[in-house]
Order: structure tokens, then sequence, then C-alpha cells
């Protein structure tokens, strides 16, 4: 993904606006250290990957139950020297009774810009995500779990991207002012190529099949934690090492501080950055965002 797009992608989510709906059955009260209020978002709307989908572990199994939904969106646009229009929009949801849990995430992302009068708009930022995950918890620090999601994403060359995560995730520090854990497991991923990467490919001399599937094995370490009353960081990072053939590896990293303004703002900061070391003919092996989110929380 070039500068550009990553810019566009940073200043759309500038401006989203979030709307929460939450409803927590029998949920306890927050612990003293804790926000009180609502904090932002992670602020990025990148679903498909492992970077924060943290599962809070507590000894009350009944106090953990929760149905929650979220949803945002945000739009940018300029007209003049430059025209530039850019769209984001993401929804999650989360429901927990006892030793189970299930989410759902999903996210979109469009740009389009123009530099010179007369001149059409480019779409410089497209893409599409899907995941959805399931969760048992078996008591002393330990879950297991699978995830499904897929991608679209004009730029990295993909009409459909899945991935299939099973694993099992460790709990090392869980109280409730901060959590540190990880998760190994299986990831297996099937791409479906777009004919346009295919036939720029081939113009090169290389010649690639229109599907692709990769087993890979793993690891993610994660941390979140509230620094004091109103202000939170997290961070996650994730290495996926391919099984047939060890050339292929990626690397995923997330960061996020969020602090409460008040009972209804929060303002936060985040960085999220991509590897992968053998990328498709003609795409950029690493992918950097960093998003300044202002959301605002009716429930």
């Amino acid at each position: 993904m070039s500068t550009l797009r990553s810019g566009l992608y940073s200043s759309a989510l500038v401006l989203v606006a979030t709307i929460g709906a939450s409803s927590v059955a029998s949920a306890q009260a927050p612990a003293s250290g804790l926000l009180t209020s609502k904090p932002a978002t992670p602020g990025s709307t990148d679903v498909t990957t492992e970077g924060f989908d943290k599962i809070d572990v507590k000894k009350e199994r009944t106090a953990k139950d929760a149905t929650e939904l979220q949803l945002s969106a945000g739009v940018l646009g300029s007209s003049g020297n430059a025209r530039l229009v850019s769209m984001t929009g993401a929804g999650r949801f989360r429901a927990r009774r006892e030793d189970n849990q299930f989410s759902l995430a999903i996210a979109g992302n469009r740009a389009s810009s123009s530099t010179k009068e007369g001149q059409p708009m480019q779409t410089t930022l497209s893409n599409v995500q899907g995941k959805v995950r399931y969760d048992r918890f078996l008591g002393e620090g330990f879950a297991a779990f699978a995830s499904l999601s897929g991608r679209n994403d004009r730029f990295q060359g993909l009409l459909l991207r899945t991935n299939l995560d099973p694993g099992i995730a460790y709990y090392f520090v869980d109280t409730s002012v901060h959590q540190l854990w990880t998760e190994v497991g299986y990831d297996w991923q099937h791409d479906v190529r777009r004919e346009a990467i295919l036939t720029a490919a081939a113009a090169q001399g290389i010649f690639l099949d229109k599907t692709d599937s990769l087993h890979s094995g793993r690891l993610f370490l994660g941390y979140n934690g509230s620094v004091n009353k109103a202000v939170s960081f997290m961070t996650g990072a994730e290495y996926l090492q391919g099984l047939q053939d060890t050339k292929y590896w990626r690397f995923n990293w997330d960061a996020g501080l969020t602090s409460a303004l008040s009972n209804s703002f929060s303002f936060s900061t985040t960085f999220s950055l991509r590897y992968d070391h053998a990328p498709l003919p003609g795409v950029r092996n690493t992918d950097t965002i960093t998003a300044v989110t202002l959301v605002y929380t009716l429930l």
C-alpha cells in the first residue's frame, strides 16, 4: 500500500464517530484504577488480525456475561486544488455466557482522490473485512479459541483471503488493572487472487496460480493495562511462520493509547504495522497505519 493510501486511511479515521450500544448482564462494577467511562475503540478498522482479541478471564463465571454491539462510521472530503473522498465503517458484536464467548467484526474502507483539475478520481484504498471468533474458557488461566476471517483488498491483489486460526491462550497476569497473555496456534490461509495482479505478474515473466494455500504456526503476545483512572494502554505482537516453506513469514504489531475526556468522549491514538516477507509481485511488504480518533459513546 502506498504512502498516499496509508495517509488517506489515517485521515479518514481521524473523523470516525462511533455509536456504541451495549447491555451487560450481571456485570461487576469497575475496580479501583479502571476507567469509569467507556474507553475509545482501538481506532483501527483492520479486523482480520488477532492483535486485540483480548478475552477477560475472571474468577466469577457469570460476572463476565455480556452482550455488546458497537458501530462506527466516518467520512472525509475535500475540493479545490486536491479532491478527496474517504469513507470508513465498522461493526463489532460480542456475546459472553459463562465459559462460552462469540464475537463478530466487520469493516470496510474506501478512498478516492485527484490532484489535477479535470482528472477523474482514482481509487487509492479499497478493502472489506470480516471475522468471527469462538472462545471456550477452561480455567486456570487457559482458554481455547477458533477464528475465521475473510478479506477483500484491491491493492494487495486479493479477491478473497481466508484465514482459519485455532489455538490455545494462556494468561500470565490477569488482574483488574493489568493483563499479560500469549496465544499459540495454527493458521491456514487461502488466497483467491485478482486477475489484475496475475496479469501484471505474467508481464514480468512470473506466472501465479489463481488460488494458493499456506500453512503456518502462530505465536501472539499481548498486554493491556491502565496507567491511571483516565489512561489505558494496549499492545500486541503476532508472528506467523510458514510450515511448508520457511521463507514465508509474517509479523503484525498493534499499539494503542486511550484517554477518557469525559463520560461521553474518549481520545485514542493507535499504530498498526503489517509485514509480509514474501508478498505478491508488485506489492510492498510493509504497511503501517497511524490513527488519531475522537469517539462519542451514546450508551
